[in-house]
């Protein structure tokens, strides 16, 4: 057995197998690899010859007619299905082991326990069984990989991946594994995928809603959509109106005509019968009314009803049946059942008119008609809030505000029993006229206990909704909670939906997007999430835009809007997926907080304000795992591994310590001191003594250490007791920064500019360091806190040299002598813009030092040589300088192994540069990079926020001073210079350049722009296109000159009329 080579290879193929193809395009072949055949290695040795052509495949001999057994074509598409870039060159240090490797396989880089089938994973449990008798109840990583290699039959080179999935399930370090642990593994890991599955299908209103101001008037009753997507609106004055769904006035008219004799009407709820184009009304003098839905001329109308009808609904049973639903005052709901419907209403429009000027039926005369049924259920102790019709279940659902009766669902005509039916029949055909005067005078029926089913609720129901799809019903009232209930199980809900701080107005369910719509009386607007039963989406008044008293609200599921009266008429347009804004490209939807590279794994975990952990593939850029909430709703400030990488420590704003197993999510332990909820600004995992240590520091002021053991199960756990000098000593002020210095030394920063050393050992104060106060010009408050603390650890025994490199006020960066008290070396402002420094991280020789600020540049210097034998009153030589984001980078890091520099910032990005600046790539981007090959990276491309963002624009003399552009340009531009001298400088730097067509095409036959610069044309199309128009500046009526016409009262003389008889010629000639 090959031992695992742990070195890395040049190139990001170099794990894959390497064959003398003639075609890159060969790794996708399907050959059969005889054992006979001799195997070629690469030579990659210093001055050896190499191949002339190579390529990411093991070396065959085969016949030339397999070698063209596919089409190029067919090659090239399958090669792009892989969605990985491929590059041609040197492959170093291939292995014999890695020879045998499946190309295809590690470029997915999927994950075995994902491609594990049942069959297979009952194969280990057998093999875990089998063990198990023989007394192995645990098993090593060596047998872990025989198992799994024979259980899932796997061909090829799995080594690394079946390692790492030992790796993942000892979390503990252990080195030895069991089935309970394998399996707990699986079972978090795919419930956390299946969690991610669902956060991916983002749902959200697009705001601030849609508004149409419309006349002030009564109130809004109801909004009813039409199939033809009109939306019919009615006050309770009789007024109706019918609107489009873009909010445009089709039509409107008043029902009612207002009289003074008479007292006005006012309706109490309306509906449509969409079967006969008629419009139902409910009025306030206990009437059913009935009008033409085309021009809303009146029909007809039912009087004498004996209670008030509060809510009114419709279906249609059959070809001509229908039935009318209206709930009452007195919590009865009335149903009127009709046959022959179009005879009937034929019928009833033929009937007198009395007092009004519609046809009049009273409704003791309705239900004598043979095609008529009128029955009235006694169903609440209160009035009717809600009530409709189900036509899948056969149900009528309505609800009160009476707890005993909050929610009942029940039969219609009739009952469900058999033997009840039965003996309805027979007393029907006995004497129907009696039974139905009888059901119409007297009291209202009860249902039987089986023909309905009532739900008991706290307060009451004032709105509720119904899912056939999930045989749900989901409930709102005074109580403010959303409760869900399953249909058939009244006794409890299956969840409770907490959130909102008024009582429920209304409830939808959207069964397409299964998300619940819920609206308060303060107008929050709500979607929650069915399957977690968890809110989705949150808007306010203010962010919406809706404002005033709610009157009505209906999920119009056609246009996947949610309407919403109040004075106006508000429409939230459904918004499925969040739409990404182009050429940007971001790690999480909030500010990122913290990052960490896992050499384990080869892995980056990041840290959001959401408290969203997500871990990406660091050498593709992919993400590979996500899970959320991991604090709660407080952010994560820092995170942090233990020495093996398997275990992941994460802090948080809500003052506590968690360490999560985080590949699949599993939280294994919290860590918090007593009930207090101080943020927490950093932690770092420490080892004193043999004893391991996890040290946390924040806003408490104190240093706490939490022991570290395999032994301790309890999931909550309490800090040591804190050292004496720290009680009595300690800082001051909220602790920001901790760091390390084998074997004893640790380091705090506070916001005040102190920095203590201190002796992990003893726990005693090593020595206190207070940073230089700086003043400010202007003379406001100085920022003097430190926030950054990086050890230099080659420097640890150096007598006269720095050690301790922290950012100081002012935007300075300040090296540390600790063997003489704590002593300023030197001190130096690494910032252009005059920034404040944000992080400070070193490479492992401490040669480079990278320091970022607060508008998201970061500088590069050159301090091998520097402050190592004394004092520096110069800056460090600067190397480099670049912009890596467009806000305040809050994680600095050095990868040595593979020479590049991790970053995240604020502006939600986590992103990948070189040690000499260049541009790799940003986690989660689309096209995956190869981090050791460059011709995957971004660059020369850079981030296209960046790019915009006027922050990021060259410094020059003539932005920053009052310089004339002739003067600047001129070498003579420095004082003392003759004028002659600067003429003679200006005249040559603008002699005449003659450029013929002949040689612009022979430049332009030089690039080839098709496949080199395609990225940089695209971008300079789309930034063009987005310029005004230029109109070649002011023409010549733009240059006119225009005067103020002054408004002035002119006074005019009386003229003399003595002279209008003379020559004013003549007299003027005789002057």
């Amino acid at each position: 057995m090959y031992t695992r080579r742990k070195a890395r290879p040049s190139s990001a193929l170099g794990r894959l197998e390497t064959y003398n193809v003639s075609s890159i395009f060969s790794e996708i072949r399907k050959t059969a690899v005889k054992s006979q055949l001799t195997h070629q290695r690469a030579k990659t040795a210093v001055g050896a010859p190499r191949f002339q052509t190579l390529s990411p495949t093991c070396y065959i001999e085969e016949p030339e007619e397999q070698e063209q057994s596919q089409p190029e074509w067919l090659q090239k598409a399958l090669i792009k299905g892989q969605h990985r870039r491929h590059s041609l060159g040197m492959v170093n240090n291939i292995t014999d082991k890695e020879r045998c490797s499946d190309p295809a396989k590690s470029l997915r880089k999927e994950k075995i326990e994902h491609q594990m089938t049942l069959e297979q994973l009952q194969k280990l449990k057998n093999a875990f069984e089998e063990l198990e008798q023989k007394g192995q109840k645990s098993i090593d990583v060596e047998k872990f990989k025989q198992i799994v290699k024979k259980c899932l039959k796997l061909q090829g080179n799995n080594d690394e991946l079946i390692e790492k999935l030992f790796m993942k399930i000892d979390f503990a370090a252990k080195g030895k594994i069991h089935w309970e642990e394998f399996c707990t593994y699986l079972q978090l890991d795919y419930s956390e995928l299946e969690e991610l599955h669902q956060r991916r299908k983002q749902i959200s209103f697009t705001l601030p809603a849609m508004v149409q101001q419309i006349i002030h008037g009564s109130p809004i009753l109801r909004v009813f959509p039409m199939p033809d997507d009109t939306l019919i609106v009615m006050r309770d004055d009789g007024h109706i109106y019918f609107w489009s769904t873009q909010l445009k006035l089709k039509r409107d008219k008043t029902v009612y005509e207002k009289s003074v004799k008479k007292m006005p009407k006012w309706v109490t709820d309306f509906t449509i019968m969409t079967q006969y184009n008629k419009l139902v009304l409910g009025t306030g003098d206990r009437e059913i009314q009935l009008y033409e839905l085309s021009n809303l001329e009146p029909y007809c109308q039912i009087t004498g009803l004996e209670t008030l009808p509060l809510k009114l609904d419709y279906c249609g049973t059959d070809t001509d049946e229908c039935m009318i639903f209206y709930g009452d005052d007195q919590g009865c709901v009335n149903i009127l059942h009709l046959t022959s419907v179009g005879e009937t209403l034929r019928i009833w429009k033929k009937m007198p008119r009395l007092d009004s000027c519609m046809p009049t039926i009273g409704i003791d005369s309705t239900v004598l008609s043979t095609h008529v049924s009128f029955i009235r259920w006694k169903v609440h102790n209160d009035w009717v809030t809600q009530m409709k019709y189900y036509d899948s279940i056969k149900a009528v659902i309505s609800a009160s505000n009476d707890e005993s009766t909050a929610l009942v669902i029940g039969c219609t005509i009739g009952t469900t029993n058999i033997d009840q039916q039965m003996k309805d029949i027979r007393e029907l055909a006995k004497d129907t006229k009696s039974r139905r005067t009888q059901v119409t005078a007297g009291p209202p029926q009860k249902r039987a206990a089986g023909d309905q089913t009532v739900f008991h609720v706290y307060k009451g129901v004032k709105t509720f909704a119904f899912c056939k799809k999930n045989s749900l019903v989901v409930t709102g009232g005074m109580d403010r909670i959303i409760r869900m209930w399953n249909l058939y199980v009244p006794e409890r809900s299956t969840g409770m939906l907490r959130g909102h701080t008024a009582p429920i107005f209304s409830v939808d369910i959207s069964p397409e997007e299964n998300k619940i719509f819920s609206i308060a009386m303060d107008c929050t607007v709500k979607i929650w999430d069915i399957q977690n039963q968890t809110c989705v989406f949150t808007a306010s008044s203010k962010s919406s835009g809706i404002s005033g008293e709610l009157t009505a609200c209906v999920y119009i599921p056609s246009i996947k809007a949610l309407c919403v009266t109040t004075d106006s008429i508000n429409l939230l347009q459904l918004k499925l997926k969040s739409a990404t804004q182009p050429h940007l490209d971001i790690s999480h939807k909030e500010p990122v907080l913290c990052c960490k590279y896992n050499k384990a794994f080869r892995q980056v975990i990041t840290c959001s304000e959401g408290s969203m952990v997500k871990v990406w593939d660091f050498e593709t850029g992919k993400q590979v795992f996500e899970f959320n909430n991991a604090h709660g709703e407080a952010g994560i400030t820092c995170v942090d591994f233990d020495p093996s990488g398997r275990r992941l420590i994460t802090g948080g704003r809500d003052g506590c310590l968690k360490i999560w197993n985080y590949n699949n999510g599993q939280c294994l332990h919290t860590l918090k001191r007593g009930n207090k909820s101080e943020e927490i600004c950093d932690c770092i995992y420490v080892e004193i003594n043999r004893h391991k240590y996890i040290i946390s520091v924040g806003w408490d002021r104190r240093i706490n250490m939490y022991f570290d053991s395999e032994d301790d199960l309890r999931h909550l756990q309490e800090p040591q007791p804190c050292w004496q000098d720290d009680l009595i000593r300690g800082h001051a002020e909220d602790i920001l920064c901790i760091a390390q210095n084998p074997p004893n030394l640790l380091a705090s920063s506070s916001y005040d500019g102190e920095i203590i050393i201190w002796n992990m050992v003893s726990g005693h104060i090593h020595c206190r360091i207070n940073t230089p106060a700086h003043v400010k010009s202007s003379g406001g408050a100085t920022d003097k806190s430190v926030s950054q603390i990086v050890f230099l650890r080659s420097r640890s025994k150096l007598q006269a040299a720095a050690s301790l490199v922290s950012n100081g006020a002012q935007g300075t960066v300040n090296f540390w002598n600790l063997l003489h008290g704590g002593k300023l070396l030197a001190s130096f402002k690494p910032s252009q813009v005059e920034s404040q420094v944000c992080c400070i991280a070193v490479n492992e020789d401490n040669t480079l030092l990278f320091a970022a600020d607060y508008a998201g540049f970061v500088y590069v210097y050159d301090i091998n040589d520097y402050a190592i034998h004394g004092s520096e009153k110069e800056p460090a030589k600067s190397v480099n300088c670049w912009r890596a984001h467009v806000d305040m980078i809050t994680h600095l890091e050095v990868i040595d192994v593979d020479k590049v520099i991790l970053s995240s910032s604020l502006d939600c990005s986590v992103r990948l540069w070189s040690l000499e600046g260049q541009f790799i790539g940003t986690f989660g981007q689309v096209d995956p990079w190869e981090v050791l090959t460059p011709a995957s990276w971004k660059h020369p491309m850079v981030p296209y926020e960046i790019l915009i963002d006027p922050e990021s624009m060259p410094t020059h003399r003539i932005l920053e001073e009052d310089v004339h552009s002739p003067e600047a340009i001129s070498c003579g531009g420095k004082d003392g210079t003759s004028d002659a001298k600067s003429e003679v400088n200006y005249a040559a730097i603008y002699l005449p350049i003659t450029v013929t067509e002949e040689d612009i095409k022979e430049e332009i036959k030089k690039w080839d722009v098709s496949h080199i610069m395609g990225k940089r044309l695209r971008h300079e199309k789309n930034k063009n296109s987005n310029n005004p128009m230029d109109h070649g500046g002011q023409n010549a009526f733009h240059s006119l000159k225009y005067f103020d016409l002054e408004s002035s009262s002119l006074k005019f003389e009386k003229p003399d009329m003595s002279a209008a008889g003379t020559d004013p010629f003549h007299s003027y000639v005789h002057s």
